[in-house]
Formats: structure tokens, sequence, C-alpha cells
């Protein structure tokens, strides 16, 4: 169990301060002042080698001269000092310990030796592990800051994992500002020992947390971060921000805190997999987790937008859709209903644009009409303060309303002073407001996602039967012999056998060495024929000029072989060439497409499918998703991509066959 001696971190009877200091603000000092200061019960130990007493307490050479039993150290001296502190801790049999020192793998090859020497002492004493690098742990409901922070936040059902200190820091305060309490609000840092799997498990099993919201730079064990989160993602919401997305970034978060990252698509398709839902901001965290609380999740996507003002509403039509959302098609009841009782001058359609005087009964009739509706799957209601409205009747209007509805409710009183009341009483009453509708409508689709997350969770990829398994012993060999020429990619003909053997249809391909057997085989075939230069070299034939189509006769076969030959030596003259590859010319319109695998330095092994041909490096239309899948899944993965909305069938062109391409 990989909780296993987390509570002597999370709920210590006893501390030892290593580094404490009477230095007035100093990381000994601030850490010493908190642990003293917030749990009174708790027993704290200053260690200073210099010091007989530190703010009072008695100071100790060593943990080891410690009489009593500790349950947690901090550790706050220069890294090199660190492997031997550690040491003494498990000769002294403290098993938990966080390290807030920096000077770890984050600065290379050094931090990383002193790494591996604690890393040696936890396996051999047993010790649970937080940090290096870290700004330490807080849990309220036990009264615990065993960080250098000067602050403690009020008791909540939120537990924070962040894997930057200094942006828990601010969180901390902002937090305080806001009102906003914790479960748990743990730094990790480098997660030399205990990591995002972890604490996942530990704030799942506890009791005061509701949410668990997190800061991730890179994730160290994929297997057990997703084991975890698919286990509690059902009941409590996981809700990411995932810092380094581009390849400048990711460079800085390895510098930061020694993350190692993948690419930030294949985190975005594990994050899916896991039932977790991915933001974009940090006020996005507690937007999700606030309404995940108050409001029924989304079934749909389809929002109906009630406004008493155009601007506002459009804004949130633009967030909404541009967040994978939809305006919902109100029914012609509906509409009818509207007109009945709305203004001659409203909008006439979705967004319901009640007019700047509304006053709280027509925004009454107008939110009843929307969630009366069955095309409507939740509803954003929007107002603006114009002075002839009091914005506290609209607000117990809507909590009259909608307080028990079954359909998602969120609102944005827009304004500060003058919709502060209002904003107020919304809160209170479980009605999400948002200070503009791009919030709220973000929100929204961060919801539905949540929904369509956790439907993942629930499907079972079904083993393959065994008829259906591909033989092993060819495909081996057919690799090996690959890395033993020092190649990374198989030839067309290799690939195709190897396609074969998993039996996905491949278009028949005919080897030719010469001219000659280049028309037998176009002969054979029949016309017209493709002609593509062979080459373990060249990869992109087109590149070269290696690609001949809709070759008509022999006489054009054997030309085309002389020119596709010549191109490729011009172009590549160290080029091995193989021969050219004969195949029917497919002149029924068709789409484009990749499907592949590929392994992830983080999640392993990824399945990638979208538009294929020329247009896979300038459109990046790709979307990935973790093995095994079932055909459900086969198909999230298809729906994510644009080409996916031509595959249905687009214009003049027929639909693709979809169920097929799933079952490959």
């Amino acid at each position: 169990m990989v909780t296993l001696g987390l509570d002597k971190i999370f709920n210590p009877k006893s501390v030892a301060v290593v580094g404490a200091s009477d230095e007035e603000g100093s990381v000994g000092y601030m850490l010493m002042k908190n642990l003293a200061g917030f749990g009174e019960e708790r027993k704290v130990y200053p260690v200073n080698i210099r010091k007989d007493e530190v703010l009072g307490f008695k100071a100790y050479k060593t943990v080891n001269e410690i009489p009593e039993k500790v349950d947690l150290a901090v550790i706050a001296t220069p890294a090199k000092t660190v492997p031997e502190v550690v040491k003494q801790c498990g000769e002294a049999g403290i098993t938990g310990i966080i390290i807030v020192s920096a000077g770890f793998k984050e600065i290379g090859s050094e931090g990383r030796a002193l790494e591996q020497k604690i890393l040696q002492l936890k396996e051999l004493y047993g010790l649970r592990i937080i940090g290096p690098n870290c700004l330490g742990v807080i849990r309220p409901s036990v009264k615990l800051n065993a960080t250098f922070l000067n602050k403690m936040p009020k008791e909540g059902n939120i537990a924070f994992i962040s894997q930057s200190g200094a942006l828990g820091s601010a969180i901390i305060d902002w937090a305080i500002h806001e009102n906003i309490g914790f479960s748990n609000f743990v730094s990790v840092g480098s997660m030399i020992d205990v990591d995002f799997g972890d604490l996942i498990d530990y704030c799942g099993t506890d009791p005061k947390t509701k949410s668990i919201l997190m800061y991730v730079e890179g994730i160290t064990n994929a297997r057990k971060f997703m084991s975890a989160a698919r286990h509690f993602a059902r009941t409590k919401p996981i809700i990411v921000v995932k810092a380094g997305k581009f390849r400048e970034s990711a460079k800085a978060a390895a510098s930061h805190t020694g993350s190692l990252t993948g690419e930030d698509i294949v985190y975005n398709a594990a994050f899916k997999r896991a039932g977790i839902v991915r933001v974009e901001e940090i006020a996005d965290l507690f937007n999700c987790a606030e309404v995940l609380g108050m409001q029924p999740i989304p079934k749909g996507p389809n929002v109906a937008i009630i406004t008493n003002a155009g601007g506002p509403g459009i804004m949130a039509v633009d967030a909404l859709i541009s967040h994978g959302g939809k305006l919902a098609k109100l029914a012609p009841k509906t509409m009818s209903k509207l007109n009945g009782v709305l203004p001659p001058y409203w909008s006439r359609g979705n967004p319901v644009d009640i007019l700047g005087d509304a006053k709280a009964d027509r925004y009454e009739a107008a939110i009843k009409t929307c969630l009366e509706d069955e095309n409507v799957d939740g509803v954003l209601i929007i107002y603006t303060h114009q002075g002839v409205t009091d914005p506290v009747e609209v607000a117990k209007t809507i909590v009259k309303i909608c307080k028990h509805s079954y359909k998602t409710v969120l609102t944005s009183f827009m304004g500060q002073t003058d919709v502060e009341a209002a904003n107020k009483l919304l809160n209170e009453n479980g009605i999400p407001t948002y200070s503009t509708p791009e919030q709220a409508a973000r929100t929204y689709m961060y919801m539905y996602q949540y929904k369509r997350n956790l439907e993942l969770l629930y499907e079972t990829p079904e083993e393959l039967p065994v008829d259906t398994v591909p033989p092993k012993r060819p495909i081996t060999v057919m690799i090996r012999n690959a890395a033993k020429e020092n190649r990374e990619i198989l030839t067309e003909p290799e690939a195709k056998k190897l396609l074969n053997y998993y039996n996905i249809p491949v278009v028949k391909t005919f080897i030719a060495k010469t001219a000659d057997e280049a028309a037998a085989c176009a002969s054979q075939i029949g016309y017209p024929v493709v002609l593509k230069i062979l080459s373990p070299q060249i990869v992109h034939k087109s590149d070269v000029g290696g690609v001949m189509l809709n070759l008509n006769s022999e006489a054009e076969v054997k030309e085309a072989f002389e020119t596709v030959i010549r191109r490729a030596r011009e172009h590549k003259p160290e080029t091995e060439i193989q021969g050219v590859t004969v195949q029917p010319m497919i002149k029924t319109r068709g789409y484009e497409i990749i499907l592949g695998a590929k392994t992830d330095i983080i999640f392993g092994p990824v399945i990638m499918f979208g538009m294929g041909g020329i247009g896979v490096e300038l459109f990046r239309d790709v979307a990935v998703g973790l093995p095994p899948l079932n055909q459900t899944l086969a198909r999230r993965i298809m729906e994510e991509t644009k080409i996916y909305q031509l595959l249905k069938g687009y214009r003049n062109m027929p639909p693709a066959n979809l169920k097929l391409l799933e079952e490959i």
C-alpha cells in the first residue's frame, strides 16, 4: 500500500527540525515558529550542531540525541549534508522525512548523486520522504504547518498538491484572502520518494478531502499515478494544471525541479483515461472544485445562455465553442413560450437576450422556460447592472428556481460593488457565480469533460481471441534484423508484412529491382499503377521525387523506374537503393490518415490517429490514446481530430468505414 508510513508525515505527534535557527527570517527559524506555534500539543525538537537552545527549546546536536521517539524530521540544511542527516534519522527510527533543502537533481549530476545516496538510505531504513526542494506540508485539521510560510489557511475539503513551492506559497496567500480552506497542502518538490500517485492515494482515503487539485510539471511513476487516479476519480474529482506544454517551458520545468517531461498531448490522453480534468489556469482549479461540489454534472455540451446584455452573451458563446461546447438549439415549443413572456425585441434565439431593462420576473420566465427544454443540458445566466434592476432580487429568483435543478446552472454577475451582495447570496445557496462569462463557460466545459472522462473509466477492453493474436517469432526476427542493421524504421515491404501479421489490410505491393521486373509486376496487378522508391534511408519518398502516379502502360512503367532511381541517387548519393515498389493506383477519392504507435518516455506505449499524407506535420491534426483500447475508446480518439468530421462524410465525399477503422 503506497500510503504506508505517510501518517507519520501528515499527523506527527513529534517533530525534529534539523537546521533549526533563532535567526529571524531564516528557513530554520520559520519552521520552528510554525511547528511550535500552531500545534501546541505537538513536541518539537530543534537540531543544531552549534546551539544549545533555539527559541526557548532545548537543542540537540543530532537527531540521535533526542531522548524520545520522533515521528517526523524536517531537514533544512545544505544539500551536501542531507544524506548524513537522513542516515541519522534512519538510525534513530524516524521514518517520516521532509527535505526542504534545494541543490539536488535540478542542478545536475552532483545533485543526482546526492539523491542516489538518499534513496539507498530510504530503502535501507524504510523511510518515507517528501522533497527535496520543497516547501513542505500543511494540514489545518491537526494544526500542522511543516513549511517555512508564516500563514495557516483555514480547514477545508480541498487537497492541493504542488510541484512548485513558490506557486504553493502564492496559492496559500490567495486562499486565505478568498476564505478557501484545505484538508491538505503538499509541496512535493523533486519527488525523490513520495510522488503524485502516493498523495492521490493518501488524499483519496482521507475523509476530510472532497477534491484533489494539482499543479504538475512532470510525473515520475506513470503506472502508480494512473492506478491511483483511476481508483479515486469517480468519488473525488481530480483537477490538474499541467505546466510545460511547449519545448521551451518543458526545458524550464527540467531546470526547476528536475522533472522529466513527456509529450503534452500524451499527458492529455493519460488524464482523460484516468478520469482527471485538465484546466488551463490556477483559478480554474478552484472554480472547478467549487462547482463540482455544488452543481450536478452536465449530461451534455448544449448550453442555453440567458443575458440582459448582448456583448457579454457573445463573449460567452466564443468561450463555450472554443472549449468544445455548443449553443443549445431551442425547441419550437421553447421559442413559442419565450415569445409569449419576453418583449418583442428579444434576440429570438440562443443566446436569449432579455434586454437591459429586464427585472427579476423576466429572468424567472426565461430561466424556467430554458430549463424545461430537453435540448438544454445546462444554463448560463449573465447579469450586468444597468441601474434599473435590483441584482439581489435577480439572485433570489435564480436561487428559488435553480437550487434544486437537476441541470447545471452557472451565473456571471459582472462588476464588483454593485453585484457583491448578489454574488454572496448565490454562492451561499450553491449557485456558482463568476466575474466574467468566459470563466463560467469554460468551467461548464471542464465539468462536461469530467463527465466524459469518467465514462472512459468504465470502458474495459476485451482480450483478443487466441486466433487473432499475431505470431511473435517472425515479428521479433524482423525487428531484430532491422536493429542489427542500425535501422530505426522498417522498409515499406517489411511494414506491410508486419501489418499483415496483425490482420490489418494493406494495398498489394510488389518489389522490382529492374525496369523489366517493374513492368511485369504492373502487368500482373493491372493498370494503372504507382511506383515508389525503395530505400531504408528514404522515409518521405515524395521529398526526393521518388513517387510516380497513374502509370498506364509498360513503357510508362519502365521510364518511371529509371526516373525514380535517378532522382533518389541525385538527392541522396550515399543511399542504398533496393529497387522500387509497384502498387495498384487507387483512383477512388479517399482520405489520408495516419495510424501508429510510439513509446512515450513517461507513459510508455501510446496509439496515435489523425490526418495523414503531406499534411501530417503541417496541420498536426493528431490525437493519441493509451492502450489497451476497445471500439468506444478508439472512437473517442478519432473524435478528437478535425479529420474525423471529414471521415463522417463531407459535401460530395462519401463517409469512411468508421467501424472498420475502430477495429483496426
